[in-house]
């Protein structure tokens, strides 16, 4: 008779729990995670398994190729001699742990106006998001920018309008509701009412909400995902009419012929998945990576 034999039965119990719980943990713990470690180092899969990391012009680790970035100087402006990635929500901007999307859907045209003294009480709708970030690559690269339903200083047109019936019946008032006072109005009056900007933390709420599309063209110079993020925020691609809008400026500011430029970004342009699915994509994390190598900016 052995000595667990002589113990009560719970503590073979115990002892039993015990020996599985030390196999479990050799096995599971520390054997299997180094067999994986193992065939990461595989040829072929290294790379993967490291992060798919990229190297920058200076030999150092400069980001992931399935991870954007966001190319902006300390202020938070474009660096203008890098191709801009699209809007990104994750965080404050590709955050790899934070990843998410903006959650607002077509309904969002009404902004949320900030008081007098704090700037940051605001809100945005995701109408005035894409107007306002489709004026600034605008004005970056030198093109029109208008698109339907925005004004011309980026924000949503919206008018809030007031009828002698509640939502039927004669204009008797009509408001700007993404135009904060003192602001001058997109356009002066509707249907004969003169249009009044928005006083901020002013009830608007009996308006009837009226969005107007204006004379812009059916489609905007300003590509859709330049001013709109992908549902991870993480995404590194944009397309390749993005890309065709940021070439001139790209050529212009690393002094290289468009030519050049156009052939880098070929070389990093995704074909459809599948042969079918989607549309071709650049990657512009390895795009910028590559412009640091073959044509570095002096002084950057």
């Amino acid at each position: 008779m052995n000595f667990l034999s002589r113990m009560p039965s719970w503590v073979g119990h115990h002892v039993a729990a015990i020996r599985m719980v030390v196999v479990l943990t050799l096995l599971l713990g520390l054997a299997y995670p180094l067999a994986m470690t193992a065939v990461a180092q595989v040829p072929g899969l290294h790379h993967s398994a490291q992060g798919s990391q990229l190297t920058g012009a200076d030999g150092k680790k400069a980001g992931s190729e399935l991870i954007g970035q966001s190319f902006l100087d300390k202020k938070g402006r474009p660096i203008p001699y890098y191709f801009q990635t699209r809007p990104s929500n994750a965080g404050d901007g590709y955050d790899g742990s934070a990843s998410a999307a903006g959650n607002l859907g077509p309904e969002s045209t009404v902004d949320v106006l900030p008081t007098k003294g704090a700037p940051d009480s605001g809100a945005q709708s995701l109408l005035t998001q894409v107007c306002s970030r489709s004026k600034a690559v605008a004005d970056l690269e030198h093109v029109d920018g208008s698109r339907p339903f925005c004004t011309h200083d980026g924000a949503g047109a919206v008018l809030g309008v007031f009828r002698a019936d509640g939502t039927s019946g004669r204009a008797t008032r009509v408001i700007s509701l993404n135009q904060a006072c003192p602001a001058q109005p997109f356009r002066p009056s509707y249907e004969g009412v003169a249009v009044e900007c928005a006083k901020p933390g002013a009830d608007y709420s009996k308006a009837v909400t009226t969005p107007v599309r204006g004379n812009a063209p059916a489609h905007p110079k300003v590509p859709a995902d330049a001013v709109t993020a992908s549902g991870s925020g993480l995404d590194p691609q944009i397309s390749t009419a993005y890309a065709k809008l940021q070439t001139p400026r790209i050529a212009r500011e690393r002094a290289m012929s468009e030519a050049a430029v156009h052939d880098l970004v070929d070389e990093y342009t995704d074909g459809r998945g599948l042969g079918v699915l989607g549309e071709p994509a650049v990657n512009v994390v390895m795009l910028n990576a590559a412009l640091d190598r073959v044509h570095p900016v002096k002084g950057a």
